[in-house]
């Protein structure tokens, strides 16, 4: 019953490029594409914990955090070529911030609920956690340099974002040599006897229909996402809804739906590591990578993005870091764990609102 629903929801994709092409007002088309959305994301997850099955959980999270991940790069080249850097600033922190808290935090709940404890890799979480703080770092300096010389260089603050971002997207290719090169055996999953007893496989998908639903779907989730960046300015505005909380919950929410759903999926079918990879994952390529890479275009577009964050932005991500490195060290969750995640996350989103 389930699958039927969703699957009836993807006519909501014709019906949000209709609405785009006729030139609707931009509160129903915003409500459409977001909705849209979701079914979307859900074939996304599907497909990946069928190409999960094939590759494995840490590889399996990486291909969903990508996929997932195209449509926030897709929204922030259009957003930033608008020249609108603040939405993509927020939505790049609230990108973040989802993933750490919310998706994390769900899937912890919903999985925690139904087996009480689930365990994972601890040196995954380790590893996911020490590039987190690296990217707290890349976050802190460029304030603190903008702060001490109180802004009197821009020029420096650009070039300072840009060094910063090569040494990010440097760093992340390495751990993605390290994870599945040369230290893949290190990253086994850890198995749950009460969850795998109740683990059940149907038909599996082949490798090529999983990437080609997980290609398509992304395809699909970057076209609708185009239709969110146009509207998402005046709904906000119709709404009442400040542009920061747009960006830093609204937008972010909406172009990782695929994350949300799929690890919260996984974690109810007592795959913690998969939901662990797909959460940190995602959080850790949008950090690593994807702001990054925004930087960089933004550079060659001549629209600077720097790596210049608001106080209440770093502070939001490194307070993050911080509640998930202590929750998730010891490799094992619970329920009560997620509520204390997804706690964090409902009083930033507050203090967003008030922004």
């Amino acid at each position: 019953m389930t699958r039927h629903v969703l699957y009836s929801l993807l006519l909501l994709v014709p019906v949000a490029i209709w609405l785009e092409l006729s030139h609707a007002s931009p509160v129903p088309i915003f409500i459409v594409s977001c909705l849209a959305i979701l079914p979307l994301a859900g074939l996304m997850g599907e497909a990946t914990e069928h190409l999960a099955h094939h590759a494995g959980p840490g590889l399996g999270g990486l291909l969903n955090a990508t996929f997932g991940n195209a449509a926030e790069l897709i929204i922030g080249f259009i957003a930033l070529r608008a020249g609108e850097t603040e939405i993509v600033k927020a939505s790049l922190t609230g990108s973040i911030l989802g993933n750490l808290l919310m998706v994390l935090g769900l899937a912890m709940l919903v999985g925690g609920w139904k087996y009480k404890e689930l365990v994972f890799n601890r040196l995954a979480a380790e590893t996911g956690s020490g590039m987190m703080v690296l990217a707290v770092v890349a976050l802190v300096i460029p304030a603190i340099y903008a702060q001490v010389t109180e802004h009197r260089n821009p020029a420096h603050i650009e070039a300072l974002s840009l060094d910063i971002s090569f040494v990010l997207i440097a760093t992340y290719i390495a751990s993605l040599i390290f994870q599945f090169r040369t230290h893949e055996r290190l990253f086994a999953p850890e198995k749950s006897s009460e969850a795998a007893a109740e683990i059940h496989h149907d038909e599996i998908w082949s490798i090529t229909r999983s990437l080609l639903t997980l290609l398509g779907a992304a395809a699909a989730v970057g076209l609708v996402s185009e239709f969110l960046v146009g509207a998402v300015d005046a709904a906000g505005t119709s709404l009442g809804i400040g542009k920061v909380f747009m960006g830093v919950v609204v937008v972010a929410v909406i172009g990782n739906a695929a994350e949300h759903s799929t690890a919260i999926l996984v974690a109810h079918k007592g795959k913690m590591d998969l939901a662990f990879g797909i959460a940190m994952g995602s959080a850790m390529q949008i950090a690593l990578f994807v702001a990054p890479t925004l930087v960089i275009a933004g550079h060659l577009m001549g629209q600077p993005l720097g790596l210049e964050f608001t106080v209440l932005e770093v502070s939001a991500v490194m307070l993050s870091v911080i509640a998930v490195s202590t929750l998730v060290l010891d490799g094992r969750t619970n329920w009560f764990e997620g509520v204390q995640l997804l706690a964090i996350y409902a009083i930033l989103a507050m203090t967003f609102y008030f922004i």
